[in-house]
């Protein structure tokens, strides 16, 4: 796209306010030159707006996989840091002819940078602060990749034309969003939400805050955008001068000792964030870094997240290894390497001057986690979306919901498609009891051999919730009818407050929908009915009505605090044929509860089908044989701990029964 501008704007004013004509300091002002501080307060810069992309889109996030990373000769970074970038991504460098591109190749082999991964891009610029100038990267409704450009808040013409250069090295589409803006004062968390000093809108003056949030949502789908206050207290009004986003729910936030004028500016930013409702659907957890500002320089939240590394910017100041360690606490897995350079300031260092370039092919999972402390389900549904922004076919069978319940070993589920050909993946937590603590994580993988976790750093940082204590105790804790006197004579359900203080129960469902099972009105005391602490209510369940199907349902308990879930299950075909089969007590299971290995054992030796089901009713182990007794290895099979459900048939008869797994 050439641009052909039309837009007319001051923009110096904006960066000498509270500097008197004779008193310039141009030593703090690194971002403007002398002579652009003396240039005419008005400048006209080329620029062309377009209509916004269609449909859904997704702004990239600097933690989002990126295909390398983007710098401009002459450097302002020292040379080690692009031989470390090098090390396992690409390094595109910013040169204004083929004899620059030489000086940096002779530079590059002096310093061991990995040339492989060294490319290298034709354009002129103005300055090496290629975060500010650098483009925002999106994919549009149809999965394309494209850049967004903005008029760049500085009278560089050539930086400003770095977007459009990048549009054409990539081969993507270009849109031009009439925002002036920076990237140094922008960060997002590539689920819908980003955050900006007011700068944004000192600098658009003509445009009111909803004019400047419809923009965004239009041309980068940001919903939510946070304009703070600049706790910082100088010139640049930047963000990553003093925060930035880890992860959809995590920020880093500088902090300064309580004497400084600035800590209550500080301390306000952090609680404002602390009070936000992240993309994840939990509060922001705010972790906090000690940035005094005081020689040596501290620009420890001006670091650059790069793929599974994070870089950041160290000058020999006492806090350095401080600021590791927040962001090793803060980040787990990742690798955290400090960058000593000497000429990182305050308001300018290492995020600055590097940009990522987005992985224009990358596979990507959208998850909303399940988080926090959760009411006690017998199955916790998780649903993925998956963009294969390659265009390549997803291996349907390598997409994985990866669980641990407390301490216990992780278990691998293959999740599956919601429907024919959706990239939609779905599949279940299951065994989880009150008081558990369960971590999770998602895996895919695509035939352009992109791999994908979620969250992005997968193992070491897993998502994680808590199942929330019962004050009521359900005996049994599946209602299943196995036999015809169980139908007509009922089962007695007792519930049970295990708590010290009453329970209201509000109501109870007296019927099923799945199959016909029912409560007597006479069984059931009035409601809102109070259960003493520690004592029981009990009454009986019965089914009236049967089907040809394994089926469950589910009793709900609603008390003044929550709704407990009863689970209901009946094998209409055992009931039907209740005349050819024998019950549970013709069979031996041992051990039950099982840990590893459980023998199940009967009297007639002959042809045998074992099958065993989950409560949701899948069969999860089916084994053909004959004899008279088989065994179930839970350890090879990849069993849960939970109840589980056995049928075994064997000439004319169905024998059933339940079995629990430790």
């Amino acid at each position: 796209m050439i641009k052909h501008y039309t837009l007319t704007f001051i923009l110096v004013l904006l960066f000498v306010s509270g500097f008197t004509q004779n008193k310039k300091d141009y030593r703090k002002l690194h971002y403007l030159s002398e002579e652009e501080m003396e240039m005419p307060l008005t400048n006209v810069l080329d620029f062309t707006p377009t209509d916004p992309p269609e449909g859904f889109i997704r702004n990239v996030a600097e933690f989002d996989q990126m295909q390398g990373v983007m710098v401009r000769y002459p450097f302002g970074i020292p040379v080690s840091l692009i031989a470390e970038m090098a090390e396992d991504t690409r390094v595109l460098t910013i040169v204004k002819n083929e004899a620059e591109k030489q000086s940096v190749l002779n530079m590059y082999a002096t310093y061991n940078v990995n040339l492989d991964h060294c490319d290298f891009l034709f354009a002129p610029t103005n300055s090496y602060w290629t975060r500010d100038y650098g483009p925002f990267y999106i994919f549009d409704g149809n999965n394309n990749a494209a850049i967004v450009d903005f008029p760049y808040n500085r009278p560089r013409p050539d930086d400003d034309n770095i977007a459009i250069a990048m549009a054409q090295y990539l081969n993507i589409d270009l849109y031009g969003m009439n925002l002036i803006h920076t990237g140094g004062n922008y960060m997002c968390d590539g689920m819908g939400q980003a955050a900006s000093t007011d700068l944004v809108l000192d600098e658009n003056p003509s445009l009111s805050e909803e004019d400047v949030d419809t923009l965004v949502d239009d041309f980068l789908g940001i919903e939510t955008y946070h304009i703070t206050s600049d706790p910082l207290g100088e010139y640049i009004k930047h963000i990553d001068c003093w925060g930035k986003y880890l992860a959809p729910d995590k920020i880093i936030i500088g902090k300064v000792p309580t004497n400084d004028p600035r800590y209550d500016d500080y301390e306000a930013v952090a609680t404002y964030f602390a009070n936000q409702i992240s993309s994840y659907g939990d509060h922001y957890k705010v972790y906090r870094v000690f940035t005094p500002g005081s020689p040596q320089a501290t620009p420890y939240t001006n670091s650059l997240i790069l793929n599974k590394k994070v870089l950041v910017p160290t000058t020999g100041s006492q806090w350095d290894e401080d600021a590791i360690t927040a962001y090793q606490e803060a980040m787990p897995g990742y690798e955290v390497i400090g960058v000593q350079y000497g000429g990182w300031e305050n308001t300018d260092a290492l995020h600055c001057r590097t940009k990522g370039i987005a992985d224009i092919n990358q596979l990507y999972i959208w998850h909303k986690p399940i988080l926090g402390s959760v009411d006690f389900e017998y199955g916790y549904p998780v649903t993925a979306n998956l963009y294969n922004y390659s265009g390549q076919p997803v291996y349907e069978d390598s997409v994985f919901l990866i669980y641990q319940i407390n301490q216990g070993s992780f278990d691998t589920v293959t999740m599956s498609s919601v429907y024919r050909d959706s990239l939609v993946y779905s599949g279940t937590i299951t065994g989880a009891t009150p008081g558990d603590t369960v971590r999770y994580y998602l895996f895919a993988a695509d035939e352009s051999e992109h791999r994908a976790n979620h969250p992005y750093i997968g193992l070491p940082d897993p998502h994680l919730f808590v199942v929330k204590e019962q004050a009521l105790l359900f005996d049994p804790d599946t209602v299943w009818f196995q036999t015809q006197d169980q139908m007509w004579e009922g089962i007695n359900l007792n519930i049970i407050n295990t708590s010290d203080i009453p329970v209201t129960i509000n109501s109870i469902t007296q019927f099923g929908l799945t199959f016909m099972w029912y409560i007597k009105d006479e069984d059931l005391p009035e409601f809102p009915y109070m259960l003493p602490e520690g004592d029981t209510l009990s009454f009986p369940v019965y089914v009236d009505q049967i089907t040809r199907e394994l089926m469950y349902d589910t009793m709900y308990v609603e008390t003044a605090d929550k709704t407990y879930k009863e689970l209901m299950m009946i094998d209409s075909e055992l009931i039907e044929k209740i005349n050819e089969k024998g019950s549970a007590n013709d069979v031996a299971v041992f051990p039950n509860p099982v840990t590893s290995l459980a023998t199940f054992k009967w009297n007639q030796p002959g042809d045998y089908t074992l099958s065993i089901f989950d409560l949701s009713g899948k069969e999860v182990f089916h084994k053909t044989g004959h004899s008279n007794q088989t065994v179930w290895s839970t350890i090879s099979q990849n069993n849960k701990p939970g109840i589980y459900l056995y049928q075994i048939k064997t000439g004319k008869k169905v024998l059933s029964g339940k079995i629990i797994k430790k």
